[in-house]
């Protein structure tokens, strides 16, 4: 699995990268056929002083991309709630991979002669 954790008009300073390496465990835990994983940790310059910092991620699996983007006013918080998001589409993407469809009792036993 690649890990690229980057800033935008931000230093990604050592807690900051193991915060985020912490909160990825939880994702990884559930799906671990994750190929690629890139983490984007900006600040925006709005007039506003609410939802400025910014997270993104983009969790590449086989066949699919996964992409979520999150705005906070604390950057902590906008990386918590950023997981929570993951985590939910991980688990949605998991569960559409399992097949659920399962063929009937009555065509099982009805085989061509």
């Amino acid at each position: 699995m690649n890990l690229t954790i980057s800033g935008h008009h931000l230093e990604v300073t050592p807690a900051l990268r193991e915060y985020v390496l912490t909160k990825l465990d939880r994702v990884t835990r559930h799906f671990d056929q994750v190929v690629d994983i890139n983490v984007l940790l900006s600040v925006e310059k709005l007039k506003e002083k609410e939802r400025r910092q910014k997270a993104e991620v983009t969790l590449h699996v086989k066949g699919k991309d996964i992409f979520v983007e999150n705005a906070h006013e604390d950057l902590y918080a906008a990386i918590d709630q950023l997981m929570d998001k993951l985590d939910r589409q991980v688990c949605r993407h998991k569960d559409r991979l399992n097949d659920h469809h399962h063929v009937a009792a009555k065509r099982l036993d009805a085989t061509p002669s």
